[in-house]
């Protein structure tokens, strides 16, 4: 999601990968950072503006440099992990844990709108985990499938 923040009478464009991942990633000006906001001890109570200073790490972010696999404690930001491309509910689960699967193979149904969605395998590797199973809602981007080991990708 983009935003307009003003700072110092700056406007800067600042894009948010997901709010409520930790770290949260944004892009100010193509300069990436991760920040990590401060727990508080009051839930749900407001903060003023500059009350809190939430500690930041930045790093270069070069659209043309490949990322590789990274790990994270989101799973849904991990590299080996295939996410919901839309949010719904899982119908049926075609894999399970230990299996080989291929790039492009239907790994699960999502039901989203009165519609069946084949959700396909975006690598070919061997599944670590199902994290996901039939019947249960799931939101977009939320991770469904971890693999132990990736091959190829697929680009569908």
């Amino acid at each position: 999601m983009k935003y307009k923040i003003t700072i110092s009478d700056k406007i800067y464009e600042v894009e948010i990968e997901n709010i409520n991942a930790r770290p949260v990633i944004a892009f100010v000006d193509g300069d990436r950072f991760e920040v990590m906001p401060e727990n508080s001890n009051q839930p749900g109570a407001g903060k003023e503006a500059g009350e809190t200073k939430p500690k930041a790490e930045k790093k270069s972010f070069n659209l043309n440099q490949p990322s590789g696999i990274a790990s994270s404690p989101n799973q849904a930001l991990s590299g080996n992990t295939q996410t919901a491309p839309l949010p719904g509910t899982v119908i049926e689960v075609f894999v399970k844990a230990g299996e080989k699967v291929e790039a492009g193979q239907v790994i699960l149904i999502i039901e989203a709108m009165k519609m069946k969605n084949s959700i396909r395998s975006l690598y070919s590797g061997t599944i670590n985990e199902v994290l996901v199973t039939a019947g249960q809602s799931v939101a977009h981007k939320q991770a469904l499938i971890k693999f132990a080991e990736l091959g190829e990708a697929a680009w569908i």
